[in-house]
């Protein structure tokens, strides 16, 4: 992430986790979004990240981007007396993401998109393929919330690859892509349509 915040002088890289906080209950609305899928885990998710995750002017696909952020993956099946103490911080906060996120406490907002959606398209099949192998991981989110902000998020217009690949004329991208994550997993068809990340874990 950018070590400095729109109109602000503070290295993340530095102070202490209450200067950090301190220092994010004076951004904008939109300054927090921002800085929300961007803060570095590495530094104080759980005391930092912990207010701003409270506060209703963040949206959905911040939200997510910041779950993914936080590499839910290395928690998932892992059981909860077995997170060291060193991590039990962070794995309660991506516990209250998924929760708020479950409870729909947040919306999509116009225009904003998370940072990673291919990411987001596997998680949701992960998902899926635990539900066929009868388990479950720690974090569980509702396919039909997030299905609808990937909805908007990857709109494709009519000249993109998996556009033409696939007549959509008459279908939603939510029906052609969130379906199959429901019912057999993401498409591998519209899955290779997807931009490679940079830097992706």
């Amino acid at each position: 992430m950018n070590k400095t915040t729109p109109k602000d002088s503070l290295e993340w890289e530095e102070g202490t986790p209450e200067d950090h906080l301190a220092q994010v209950q004076k951004l904008s609305a939109e300054e927090l979004r921002d800085f929300v899928a961007n803060y570095d885990w590495d530094l104080y998710p759980e005391k930092v990240l912990g207010w701003a995750l409270a506060q209703k002017s963040l949206d959905l696909a911040s939200v997510l981007s910041a779950f993914l952020k936080g590499d839910p993956q290395r928690f998932n099946y892992l059981p909860k007396r077995d997170v060291s103490e060193e991590f039990q911080g962070e794995a309660h906060l991506l516990d209250m993401i998924c929760m708020r996120v479950n409870s729909g406490f947040y919306l999509v907002f116009p225009g904003s998109k998370l940072i990673a959606p291919q990411r987001m398209f596997r998680w949701l099949n992960g998902q899926q393929s635990d539900r066929q192998r009868g388990v479950q991981g720690r974090y569980v989110l509702d396919d039909k919330t997030v299905g609808e902000l990937l909805d908007k998020d990857l709109h494709l217009d009519a000249n993109h690859p998996a556009a033409v690949a696939k007549d959509r004329s008459n279908t939603s991208l939510l029906k052609d892509l969130i379906s199959p994550i429901l019912e057999l997993g993401v498409s591998r068809e519209d899955l290779k349509y997807l931009p490679k990340e940079e830097n992706e874990g």
